[in-house]
């Protein structure tokens, strides 16, 4: 099963966590991953796959540069002949209450979070027109569906990946392309390993299943919807969060 063998896959954000388990996991199955970070950040995650044995290469992408971003899927397909999977997972946090937060963190977290996923669904989707086959998978949040204070500017963006999903679901659905979300709730990532062990602990008696989520969680529904058992789900929202929002 979700045997991904032939399959090109773009994954953003790829250097580490998430984004990296996803790309990972993609390569497990059989895929070529293209993995993109800003600078030379991708590079271990590539060298890793490569390591074990998978297809892998690093790119460089900073997702809120337009051109390069728009640029992207196009190099994927001059140099692999096709894109068959996208994975938009590059994303940033600037936490502040409304009343102090700062124009330029609104702008930061909704280009990085949401219109890069504009950007690159656009120029992703012309080839998988031509392929008949498509798969775009954003990585959106929790926090994108039930809010959280201190977060506006990050549940905007992540809440627009939601209706952008949707959206896009309904326009290409005609040409055998699925578009979905998954919303991870509060996964163990460097960030959260950061955190006060007491917070960690607050947020997991939040959770019904009593922990913090795994990144190679988040993948294995990321590498299911890439596949092809998933080929009749498209426009919809896969919750990998232990129950924090039902």
């Amino acid at each position: 099963m979700f045997e991904l063998t032939g399959k090109v896959a773009l994954v953003t954000g790829a250097s580490r966590g998430i984004g990296r388990a996803i790309a990972e996991r993609l390569a497990s199955r059989g895929a070529t991953v293209v993995a993109a970070a800003r600078g030379d950040h991708a590079g271990a995650c590539a060298a890793a796959i490569t390591a074990s044995g998978g297809r892998a290469e690093a790119i460089s992408l900073d997702v809120t540069d337009a051109s390069a971003v728009g640029a992207a899927p196009g190099d994927v397909v001059a140099k692999h002949g096709r894109l068959d999977i996208l994975i938009s997972n590059a994303g940033i946090t600037r936490d502040q209450l409304l009343m102090r937060m700062k124009r330029d963190d609104w702008d930061a977290v909704l280009a990085t979070n949401l219109t890069a996923t504009f950007l690159l669904a656009k120029a992703a989707v012309r080839p998988m027109v031509k392929q008949s086959a498509g798969r775009i998978i954003a990585v959106s949040s929790v926090v994108g569906q039930m809010g959280n204070a201190g977060q506006t500017n990050y549940a905007a963006s992540k809440a627009g990946l939601i209706g952008l999903c949707k959206a896009l679901a309904r326009e290409v659905a005609s040409r055998g392309i699925t578009v979905n979300v998954i919303a991870p709730g509060m996964i163990e990532t460097d960030m959260t390993r950061a955190i006060a062990e007491k917070a960690q602990v607050d947020w997991a008696a939040q959770i019904p299943l009593g922990r913090l989520g795994a990144a190679d969680e988040v993948a294995a529904a990321a590498c299911f919807l890439a596949s092809d058992e998933a080929s009749y789900i498209t426009g919809h929202v896969l919750a990998v969060n232990g129950g924090m929002y039902m």
